[in-house]
């Protein structure tokens, strides 16, 4: 069987090729939240080690002899984020001081992952990293809902062009924004900033709304 990669067998939800309205249903996701420049913020930097330590836990668990009923392989989902700031009107451009950033950084999970394979992820990963602080992680059932979206292609700086070009979008077909202590400005990262040119960056932008 080959592995199910998400990004194709679910291209709507993470290759839009323009703008476009969807509904993403209920998904299981690892999840760390914080605050801080993701540049420099240590905090950031140990959600990565969080999440991408559980998910290839979960993902390798097939070489070590004991797998999750109902595994199947796949191929890791890609880091998310949503972001926002303690600013009621933050709609997903960059602060100027981008340490006032709050986020929770997510990787997505196959339908087989619940709370059980999360501990038991968390053991199995505390065991390879005693420093790791596994009480920062949690895994996370989130249905987002109602949202418009689209492709950005290039540097991370240079998204507020295509976020105007999107809420123009979400204007013209009849909705707004839904921004709520739930529901963010929400970033799917289809590329690695440490491999890709800043040129060639692919990244998923994705608003919440609502019918006018």
């Amino acid at each position: 069987m080959d592995k199910i990669d998400y990004k194709k067998t679910e291209a709507y939800l993470y290759l839009p090729k323009k703008p476009a309205i969807v509904r993403v249903p209920e998904m299981g996701f690892f999840a760390v939240e914080g605050q801080g420049d993701p540049n420099t913020s240590p905090a950031y930097q140990e959600a990565m080690n969080l999440l991408y330590g559980l998910s290839f836990t979960v993902k390798m668990s097939k070489m070590g002899g004991r797998t999750p009923a109902g595994y199947f392989d796949y191929v890791v989902p890609p880091l998310e984020g949503l972001w926002w700031t303690e600013d009621p009107g933050f709609t997903g451009r960059f602060p100027a001081d981008k340490s006032k950033f709050c986020w929770v950084s997510l990787i997505r999970q196959p339908e087989f992952v619940d709370e059980g394979v999360f501990a038991w992820a968390a053991e199995e990963l505390k065991k390879k990293h005693p420093e790791y602080d596994l009480g920062k992680a949690r895994f996370l059932r989130w249905e987002e809902g109602l949202c418009a979206h689209v492709l950005h292609v290039g540097p991370y700086g240079d998204e507020p062009a295509t976020l105007d070009r999107l809420e123009e979008f979400i204007a013209r077909e009849g909705y707004e924004a839904d921004f709520s202590n739930v529901r963010r400005h929400h970033e799917i990262y289809l590329g690695d900033p440490r491999r890709t040119k800043p040129e060639r960056l692919r990244t998923v932008l994705r608003q919440p709304v609502k019918k006018k």
